[in-house]
């Protein structure tokens, strides 16, 4: 019986090396051994306990395959995992699919370093910019209360100067951006903590919608209350309704305001469903509605991940602005535009 179960693993072996293709060896864990051949999309996984499993299995790449408990048990720092997935490292080339690549220490540790001096360079430059905002503000409640185009200003100085040693931002459709003092809705895919920063570079004098307890961040919880930034407590139906309000003031008196219509940010990249607030308070006012996909900061930053910073950049897509009287319609369209771009863009 071992006789047999040895010649099936060199019978498998055998075939992977006569389609003269590199393998490359995997240890999953002390129990586990992956064969995958670049080129190919198929595994060979062997497991090399006695069981009365089968001690290999060959598994297709395109798709996600689970293990068993029953079967199989890993440990992970004495953790038992409740599957195994197995994914190739090129699976991703030239499928729809994106590959699962093994992470290298070095590049950890790169990105955790990376991390660390994102943020202490984004800490520096917000205390001497907050001090400014400190002295200008009285100015701002009295001359320009709803729009405050000097708080905004400084906001997109800090992100301009966190952002630049680390990753650049390419804007696409810049001229689709309505003008500074006419009043629209944005909207936008939610990726990450980076969206912030890669929206506030582009100038114009938005009031985010943000929750409550991050107004009581030192510091930048304080410049985005003297920004005007409108706070929102989740689940909520009293806070919501009074941010609605709060908006559909705000861009009655000649402000905009930005939402992510997902509503939180997205761990894998899909784009969420959209709720209906921003476009009914677009609807009601008869201002356009302006859809915009940000592409890349998901992967430098991940949801979830904020200790950490990949390499990479920044994409943003402004899209023609929409408009109608039709909250359901404009919902619709502006999903269907900023999903079609992410399908675009890979």
């Amino acid at each position: 019986m071992g006789f047999c179960t040895m010649f099936f693993k060199l019978h498998q072996l055998l075939t992977l090396f006569l389609l003269q293709q590199h393998i490359r060896f995997y240890k999953c864990s002390s129990n586990y051994t992956m064969f995958c051949a670049d080129g190919i999309r198929q595994c060979l996984v062997f497991d090399k306990r006695k069981s009365p499993c089968p001690p290999q299995q060959m598994l297709h790449l395109d798709e996600m395959f689970t293990c068993r408990t029953n079967c199989y048990k890993l440990h992970n720092r004495c953790k038992v995992l409740r599957s195994v997935i197995v994914r190739s490292e090129i699976a991703g080339t030239g499928s729809p699919a994106a590959a699962y690549k093994y992470p290298d220490e070095e590049l950890q540790l790169t990105s955790k370093v990376k991390g660390v001096c994102f943020y202490a360079v984004t800490s520096t430059v917000a205390i001497f910019l907050f001090i400014l905002m400190v002295l200008g503000h009285p100015f701002v409640l009295l001359k320009d209360r709803y729009q405050r185009n000097f708080h905004h200003w400084i906001a997109k100085l800090w992100a301009s100067m966190t952002v630049c040693p680390f990753f650049k931002i390419k804007i696409e459709g810049f001229e689709n951006l309505p003008p500074k003092n006419l009043p629209a809705v944005y909207v936008s895919n939610h990726q990450s903590f980076l969206d912030i920063y890669a929206l506030l570079t582009l100038g114009r004098n938005l009031k985010f919608i943000s929750k409550t307890a991050i107004f009581l961040f030192p510091v930048v919880g304080w410049a985005m209350f003297m920004m005007g930034v409108i706070p929102l407590k989740r689940m909520d139906s009293k806070s919501q309704l009074q941010t609605l309000r709060r908006c559909m003031e705000i861009v009655k008196n000649g402000g905009s305001v930005f939402f992510f219509p997902e509503g939180t940010r997205s761990k894998d990249g899909r784009l969420g469903t959209f709720k209906k607030g921003a476009f009914s308070i677009a609807a009601k006012t008869g201002v356009p509605v302006v859809p915009i996909t940000l592409v890349g900061t998901g992967k430098i930053m991940p949801a979830g991940m904020e200790g950490i910073l990949n390499p990479g950049s920044v994409k943003i897509i402004i899209h023609q602005p929409i408009q109608g009287d039709n909250s359901d319609t404009l919902c619709n369209e502006a999903e269907k535009v900023i999903s079609n771009e992410l399908i675009h863009q890979g």
